[in-house]
């Protein structure tokens, strides 16, 4: 499956985050994906590979 996110696309994820929210923005791509959540602003970073099985689908792309 190949998702077209890039910077500040805002994607759904497949778990939640601790605080209840499944959407996140993209911050920063590269070998690893940066991502904030848009509930309560926390960043998580995560390697290329998981991200891609971890998203669930690309919301708005910018």
């Amino acid at each position: 499956m190949k998702n077209n996110y890039e910077l500040n696309s805002i994607v759904k994820m497949k778990k939640q985050h601790p605080c209840g929210c499944d959407t996140f923005e993209v911050i920063r791509v590269g070998v690893d994906i940066k991502i904030k959540c848009t509930n309560c602003g926390r960043t998580i970073m995560l390697p290329r590979v998981d991200f891609n099985k971890k998203i669930k689908k690309v919301i708005t792309e910018e």
